[in-house]
């Protein structure tokens, strides 16, 4: 079976430098992989012109031109309307079409969001689409959903992120059962307002393997598989920690280069901070997954560089070669017949 992806190739900070050399080592990677790639098709192809290992690859290379480029700066409601020839949009409409299984894009993620719900709708018994990502733990890695998408999420809501989470991470990660934790002020039962307690009831009531509330400490500790949350406080986490991420750096990189033997020492202390980078860049866990909409869309960072960027293009092969589309349909359905 042949995945085809769609690649916004002319999205994110870096456009076609990174999206391109990304793809082509996707494709040496992934052998049953096909890309599209969509924007300015002689710059695109310019690019590929650096590589020439691309031409190991013509039969598993498209390209689709498209003269419009959406902005960070332009609003959802714009990149809507108005930019109908643009990158992320004609890679979308490929899902819409049948032409490819999923799309991947380093652009506007407010623009990616609206177009992707405009096109593709949700799927039956999906209330909001959310936005689902990884963050680094003590023993591996943890999915958190909603990171963004929704900020005043009804219970029902909360459980159906649930529930599209736990599919993912078991197509993706051959995890047959992933815990879930819904995330609190404390791991106590009577701790959290009235919308947690109800969600925390929906949870212990569903087929899903609950493990209780967990605190923001948790998440990094790895207690849990999935991290249900609203996409207010699941932002405010993602942002805290990318934050932090970026504070342990700077202040490592300004202490070892205090004097000559602060600099002497780094040299020495070079292979135990290329491995404890490897473990915290943020770059490792890239790729946020649009969960919800009836096709797989996955959202890179849009300063990713090409290790980070193949990440993203990673995560959408994994979720379309799972069919996790078709997947999260049954079991939604499945799960709220249960309900009433």
């Amino acid at each position: 079976m042949t995945i085809k992806v769609s690649i916004d190739a002319s999205g994110g900070d870096f456009g076609f430098p990174v999206t391109v050399k990304s793809g082509i080592n996707a494709l040496g990677i992934y052998k049953d992989l096909h890309l599209h790639f969509v924007g300015d098709k002689k710059g695109i192809q310019k690019e590929l012109n650096k590589h020439s290992i691309y031409k190991t690859f013509l039969d598993r290379i498209s390209i689709t031109h498209t003269s419009e480029v959406i902005s960070m700066d332009d609003s959802p409601s714009t990149a809507l309307r108005h930019k109908k020839n643009s990158s992320m949009r004609v890679a979308i409409d490929l899902i819409k079409n049948g032409t490819v299984d999923a799309c991947v894009s380093a652009g506007n993620t407010g623009a990616l969001m609206a177009i992707a719900r405009f096109i593709l709708k949700t799927i039956e018994g999906v209330d909001r689409p959310a936005i689902m990502g990884s963050f680094p733990t003590l023993n591996g890695h943890i999915h958190v959903l909603d990171l963004g998408a929704n900020v005043d999420s009804k219970p029902e809501t909360l459980l159906q992120f649930a529930i599209m989470g736990s599919i993912v991470i078991q197509n993706t990660e051959n995890i047959s059962n992933p815990t879930i934790g819904l995330l609190n002020v404390g791991v106590e039962e009577m701790k959290g307002h009235d919308k947690i307690q109800d969600t925390a009831e929906l949870l212990k009531d569903s087929s899903l393997n609950y493990s209780g509330f967990v605190e923001g400490d948790d998440i990094f500790k790895g207690v849990v598989d999935v991290v249900v949350c609203d996409g207010f406080e699941g932002n405010i986490a993602l942002k805290a920690s990318e934050g932090v991420a970026n504070m342990f750096s700077h202040l490592i990189k300004e202490s070892f280069n205090k004097n000559i033997f602060t600099k002497l020492v780094a040299i020495i202390a070079k292979p135990v901070m290329n491995s404890f980078k490897s473990k915290v860049d943020p770059g490792q866990y890239n790729g946020a997954s649009l969960l919800g909409l009836k096709g797989v869309v996955v959202k890179s960072h849009g300063n990713a560089d090409v290790d980070s960027y193949f990440q993203a293009i990673k995560e959408a092969y994994l979720e379309a070669h799972a069919k996790i589309t078709d997947k999260i349909s049954v079991q939604l359905t499945r799960e709220l017949e249960e309900h009433k």
